[in-house]
Order: C-alpha cells, then structure tokens, then sequence
C-alpha cells in the first residue's frame, strides 16, 4: 500500500512539474509584430494649441487619475522631484510637471505599457481620443518635455541600441517605419541587451533625447525616442545557432538596424494618422513631420543603426 502512494505521489509530482514548466514555457512564447507606420497611432505634437492643452491639464489630470497606476505612480514622481529639485534655485531644464512625467515614465511599475498601448489605437478618430483615451496630461506633459529636451541638448542626434523581449518585429529593407508609441532605447548596447534580445535594434535617432537626468534609473543612459519619428531600415538579419543570416528565419532572433529618415516632411505633408486624419485633432493641429534631421559631424554619425529595442518589462 505504501508503494502504491508513493506511486501516486511521483506520478503527481511529475504532472505537476510537467504543467509548472509548460507554463513557463507558453509565458515565453513569442508573438510576431509587422513594423510599420503604425498608422493609428496618437502621435500629435501639439502645434498651436500648447497654451489651451496646459489650461486643461488641472481638470483632465484629476480625470485620469482614476487610474490607480497612474495615480501611484504620479505621486511617487513627484515625491522624487522634491526630493532633488524642490529646494533648488538654480532654473531647471525642465518646467515641475514635465520633469515629472518623464520620471512617472521611467518609473518601473506599469504605467510606460499602459500608456503605450493606448497609443497605438489613440489616434484612430477624434472621437475615440476624446473619450477613449485615458493619457491626454501625460501624453502632452512628455511631448513638452521631449521638444524642451532637444533644444537643450542641441538638437544632436545619437546612436542608441533596444533590446525587446518576447516580441520578434519584422520589417522590409528600404521601408520606412516608425515605432508609434515612446520608445525607451540605451546609450550603452550591453545595458540594452539585458531588456532582450528576440528584437535588436540599433537606432540612429536624430528626435530622441537624453532622460539619463530625469529617470528613476539612470545607470541605464537611455534616450527616449518620440513616436513620430520616422526611420528607414537599413538592415534587417537574424540570428540563430550564434549564426547571423542575411534574411528571416524561423525561430530566429531579429536585429533591425534604423536610421533617421532624412528625407521625411519636407513634402509639407502631416504625419500619417488613420483615414485621413492627419491635418489637426481634436486638440488642434499637429506639429508637422518632423524635417530633416541637423548635418550631423562624421564623429557624431558612427556606424548605421543596427537597432536594440528594449523594453521595460515585455517591451520598452
């Protein structure tokens, strides 16, 4: 009778690790993603209507603060920004309220996803962004921040890595695309790496900018990368076996390589946005697509973009 049991017991063990680790084997499974234009992002940059946005902001924040995460996270922000900054009187690059959404951004709870994810069906229709769309203040606050950013640091352009984990992205040599949503990328390959490696890009973005300083983690030297920046890409491998090849494969890890896509707005033309929706919101019109990027110093250009998207969690 004991060895019966005991039979039964090794028998439950063994199906239960079977399930314990087929779990863990499906929670690793990867999704394919087409990389494109991503035409139904909410990408707007606000032109001529930043004064009315800040005069809403009081009334839309304390609507959306209904969102725990968002809530939680926003206070932990802010606490930090006194910390560093509220008994300071030296002028700050950044106005209170967009040093603090960068930081809520960089925060490493769930709040970057969320937003992210509503991005990229925010811009699908007026109607949906006004009653569907639950980050208007912080999608603003970072546009602010990212344009306040970039004339700080000169308008320079950097070579970024982003690793991605659990996502494999596919895209066509010579396609332009744009990543639709803020995209958290490295100064420094290693670091990126540690995000995941089933996507790699490296990234020549001449619209991202250096959050190093206002980042609740800045050993990671990242640069955020706004969604509406264009890219053409330069190259497109994987590898598999600790093998690179020239074209996809299956179950092969992607490297996308990036580069800014000079050439884009100059057509006059608005930044693509679902059936037609491109020439304002409901907010206002939108800041054109962006013009080509500032002659960039040989020292400064370094080798094309051989892109490593990562992420914070499944994706950055």
């Amino acid at each position: 009778m004991e060895q019966l049991t005991l039979g039964w017991v090794l028998l439950a063990s063994t199906l239960f690790g079977t399930t314990a680790t087929g779990s863990r084997r499906d929670a690793r499974a990867i999704s394919e993603k087409v990389m494109d234009m991503a035409r139904y992002s909410f990408d707007d940059q606000y032109q001529d209507c930043s004064r009315m946005m800040e005069e809403k902001l009081k009334t839309v924040n304390r609507t959306e603060f209904k969102n725990k995460v968002y809530k939680d996270t926003w206070k932990n922000a802010s606490e930090h920004w006194q910390k560093q900054w509220g008994n300071s009187n030296r002028l700050q690059v950044l106005p209170q309220e967009q040093a603090v959404a960068v930081l809520a951004y960089t925060h490493r709870g769930d709040l970057s996803n969320q937003l992210n994810t509503a991005m990229h069906k925010g811009g699908r229709s007026p109607e949906h962004y006004l009653e569907s769309f639950p980050f208007k203040t912080l999608h603003f606050l970072l546009t602010e921040a990212l344009h306040t950013l970039r004339d700080d640091q000169g308008r320079r352009c950097y070579n970024v890595s982003r690793g991605v984990n659990g996502t494999r992205f596919t895209a066509h040599l010579k396609e332009t695309v744009r990543f639709g949503h803020f995209a958290s990328a490295s100064l420094n390959e290693s670091i990126a790496k540690g995000f995941g490696t089933d996507t790699f890009f490296v990234v020549n973005t001449c619209y991202g900018v250096s959050i190093g300083n206002f980042s609740f983690s800045p050993e990671q030297e990242e640069v955020l990368i706004p969604p509406y920046e264009v890219f053409r890409v330069t190259n497109y491998t994987c590898d598999r076996d600790g093998n690179r090849h020239p074209s996809p494969l299956p179950d092969c890890a992607q490297h996308l390589q990036l580069r800014v896509f000079e050439g884009y707005g100059q057509a006059a033309g608005w930044v693509p946005l679902g059936d037609g929706w491109g020439q304002g919101t409901a907010l206002g019109r939108r800041r054109r697509a962006p013009r080509a990027p500032p002659a960039m110093a040989a020292e400064e250009r370094g080798p094309r973009a051989t892109g490593s998207v990562r992420g914070r969690g499944a994706s950055w």
